[in-house]
């Protein structure tokens, strides 16, 4: 099941792109953007990525406001995805797979084991303002995340 407007956010710790973790609960205070995505170097996820970055100013709205890449790949993977495509977002990484669960963002063993598309806010006290998915093969928009960031 989706996760709720107004429900407290699970918390989570994950490894970003240079192994060091990143905490939900020490991010309290902040809006967070939760970039979930199948797949490193395939084809949507890059070309999204890639446009976010270029316009993650727009996104992030202010210095209060906090944006991730998350799925299931491994941080050396996120360190050469984020280098070779100058992605100026961490990339966290979650090999358990429980945080995309505990998100509704986990697309299942078959085919790939990976994580959905979609995009989750939490804000500043660390419930959820906006959750939504897209289906593999769509594009998310640079307008669909600012108006999901301002939710």
């Amino acid at each position: 099941m989706p996760l709720t407007i107004g429900q407290p956010a699970p918390d989570f710790s994950l490894m970003n792109q240079n192994r060091k973790p990143v905490t939900l609960s020490d991010l309290r205070g902040k809006r967070v953007v939760l970039l979930f995505y199948p797949m490193d170097f395939s084809p949507i996820c890059t070309t999204e990525h890639c446009s976010f970055g270029l316009e993650l100013h727009t996104i992030q709205a202010g210095a209060n406001t906090v944006v991730f890449g998350v799925n299931c790949d491994h941080p050396f993977c996120h360190e050469a995805f984020k280098k070779q495509f100058n992605i100026p977002y961490d990339l966290l990484s979650d090999t358990s797979r429980a945080t995309v669960k505990a998100y509704d963002m986990y697309w299942g063993v078959e085919p790939f084991n990976a994580s959905k598309r979609g995009t989750v806010v939490i804000d500043e006290s660390g419930n959820i303002s906006h959750w939504s998915q897209v289906e593999i093969g769509d594009h998310r928009s640079v307008d669909s995340i600012v108006k999901a960031a301002r939710a």
